[in-house]
């Protein structure tokens, strides 16, 4: 029998973390998470793993550990414990927004953090598979379609300390041939996005409308323009880029781009709502330094890797609503449409 390969996955409380743990132990992977330790522990994303997997029984293929990444004595400890064949490194302060207030700590997190993990690797001498999680923000005002030959322009403290992680992750490859990829991946969304990032912010908003808990939705930007896919698709992406014979980056997006306005017309209109009676734009929302046009081209990753989204912008969305819905207390059949009305 084919001893089962070994991943170490940083935030795997997260979206990403949670859909890749769940696609690592289909695979029949053993699978080790990190997570850091605090009063208000939220495991919410990983509950139903945790139950399906007890740690104490023997063969368990789903074991969690304390650690955090500005933490460079124990992230060694961790590789050299955990002997990983593949890490995921997913762990970061992702709120935009949030850098901006706490810039050093998004540096020594997102920036440093990678690097204190990659020269753990190197520290211990396996041949451990590395993934970076690089983002579409360290294009910033760059014009689309972006690639992955296309200069970075980070305009918030999250993308220049991914930037840094980004470029620390091709140096040690080149430097010390380590097999270390980053995925640059656009906008990813599921039932599992966090509450403030604005797709999720907007289909809670519509459930609670619907529910009658609120009239109003407060938004920023609306002309500003993503490409939006499914984490779920997403995270298939990074285990492909592990799987190949040489490492390298790529970008990972739909190649199709809307705008936040577009997004509210779509999931008010699957619910029967004018978004127009509803949303005000509020420019409290809005970035000191705006980043306006993201396009992803995913050619590359097509090509090399033969990764494809499946799940549409739409089917999305309505996933989501439907999850928001529910949450609300409501039956989401009952007030969900075939499609929207307004939106294309």
């Amino acid at each position: 029998m084919a001893v089962a390969k070994r991943a170490l996955i940083t935030g795997i409380t997260g979206q990403d973390g949670s859909y890749l743990a769940e696609l690592l132990l289909e695979k029949g992977y053993e699978v080790h998470g990190v997570v850091r330790r605090s009063s208000s522990m939220n495991r919410s994303r990983i509950d139903h793993l945790e139950h399906a997997h007890p740690e104490h029984l023997e063969g368990a293929r789903f074991t969690l550990h304390y650690g955090d990444m500005t933490d460079s004595g124990g992230l060694n400890r961790l590789v050299m414990t955990v002997e990983p064949d593949e890490i995921y490194n997913l762990a970061a302060q992702s709120q935009v927004h949030i850098s901006f207030d706490q810039p050093e700590y998004t540096g020594n997190t997102d920036g440093l953090g990678t690097t204190r993990l990659l020269e753990a690797i190197r520290a211990t001498g396996r041949s451990t598979r590395f993934y970076q999680a690089s983002t579409s923000e360290m294009f910033g005002t760059t014009p689309p379609p972006q690639n992955e030959q296309t200069p970075f322009h980070p305009r918030s403290p999250y993308g220049v300390a991914k930037v840094y992680a980004h470029w620390m992750t091709v140096n040690y490859r080149e430097a010390y041939d380590m097999f270390a990829c980053s995925g640059i991946l656009f906008n990813h969304e599921s039932p599992r996005r966090g509450e403030n990032f604005v797709t999720r912010k907007v289909t809670r908003g519509v459930a609670a409308i619907v529910a009658k808990r609120s009239t109003k939705l407060r938004l920023g930007n609306l002309d500003s323009k993503r490409d939006w896919g499914h984490a779920k698709d997403y995270v298939e992406a990074m285990w492909m880029m592990l799987q190949q014979d040489k490492p390298d980056d790529y970008v990972i997006a739909t190649g199709v781009q809307w705008t936040i306005r577009q997004l509210v017309e779509l999931a008010f209109g699957l619910v029967g709502l004018d978004w127009q009676d509803h949303v005000e734009v509020d420019k409290a929302y809005f970035r000191p330094a705006e980043v306006p046009d993201l396009r992803g081209d995913p050619s590359k990753a097509r090509a090399r890797l033969g990764w494809r989204p499946r799940i549409t912008f739409q089917e999305m969305i309505r996933e989501m609503l439907q999850y928001d819905l529910a949450a609300a207390g409501l039956k989401p059949e009952s007030y969900l449409r075939e499609r929207s009305a307004k939106a294309s």
